[in-house]
């Protein structure tokens, strides 16, 4: 059965996640070590037990990471099959290019958490955030951000969940002003979301070069399978591609639905790799084709029956 890897991004983050894999898999342990070694943190501790600093960037995006690519390497050793390609949400499309083997695990731990503290560094002088948008077609709410940028505020569409769900992100103050217009829109629901940063837009600008300098050290060299760009929604599988849309994807959309919705045609099935089942849920409005998910033993036993099948 056609498989694709679909990796979540930061927000899927929770305490627990990828317990069950570390106690049942030797290469999970393995993996859990080096992590350990690279970020010079303990990963059980930071994973396993209630803390403050799986909410902050630079250890939510390697944590995030380092479950996802766990997950999608013990599917693929248990199954004996290579997925067809891989697609991420956001952070996620790193954990895609680690998978197709382009980036070490502990090269692309290194990156990510490189990346968070970019991000974070990123920050301007107003607070910045993100906020989800429901109920609004995609046509209709880019002209009313694009009318709200003539105005003079700094927000932008981040990302295409699904239909009727998207996600601005800008300065917080012009955020929330978007609000007082949410009968108008004919929205659903207009919700601050409880993020520090602005991702995906202009403001991530200054970091775009300096976050390719620390790929450009980490990529390698052949992709065992694409990837798909969350910028363009095409598949990708040179490095010079990888530098170029991973920096933009830093500063663009992420076009998670329009990426769905190109290639379900080359699939049977889609496999969420990582904590929780985010992706999955938003699949669910985007393809008929099945999404099953893999976060630990019980999952991956389920899914690797339904390959089989």
């Amino acid at each position: 059965m056609r498989y694709a890897i679909v990796c979540p991004g930061q927000g899927s983050q929770a305490a627990g996640m990828g317990k069950d894999l570390y106690e049942n898999f030797a290469h999970a342990k393995h993996a859990f070590d080096e992590a350990s070694d690279v970020l010079k943190t303990d990963m059980r501790a930071l994973l396993f037990e209630p803390n403050e600093n799986l909410g902050q960037s630079q250890w939510t995006q390697p944590a995030i990471l380092l479950v996802s690519v766990l997950a999608a390497q013990i599917l693929e050793q248990e199954s004996g099959q290579k997925p067809m390609f891989a697609l991420g949400h956001s952070l996620g499309e790193i954990s895609a290019v680690c998978l197709a083997g382009v980036l070490s695990l502990a090269g692309a731990l290194t990156l990510v958490s490189e990346r968070g503290k970019l991000m974070q560094s990123a920050q301007t002088a107003e607070p910045a955030g993100m906020m989800v948008v429901m109920g609004v077609s995609d046509s209709a709410l880019e002209s009313f951000v694009q009318e709200q940028r003539d105005a003079g505020k700094r927000v932008w569409v981040a990302n295409y969940n699904t239909d009727g769900q998207v996600v601005l992100a800008g300065i917080k103050s012009d955020l929330e002003s978007l609000t007082a217009a949410k009968e108008t829109l004919k929205a659903k629901r207009m919700l601050l979301l409880d993020i520090s940063v602005a991702s995906h837009c202009p403001l991530l600008e200054p970091i775009v070069e300096p976050f390719r300098e620390l790929a450009k050290k980490a990529l390698g060299q052949n992709f065992d399978f694409g990837v798909v760009s969350n910028v363009t929604t095409n598949k990708y599988d040179t490095i010079a591609q990888a530098l170029e849309l991973l920096g933009l994807q830093l500063v663009s959309p992420v076009r998670y639905k329009q990426c769905v919705q190109q290639h379900q045609d080359e699939v049977d099935v889609w496999v969420e790799c990582g904590h929780g089942s985010v992706l999955r849920g938003l699949n669910s409005r985007l393809t008929a084709k099945p999404t099953l998910n893999v976060s630990d033993s019980a999952t991956l036993k389920e899914t690797l029956n339904r390959l089989k099948g």
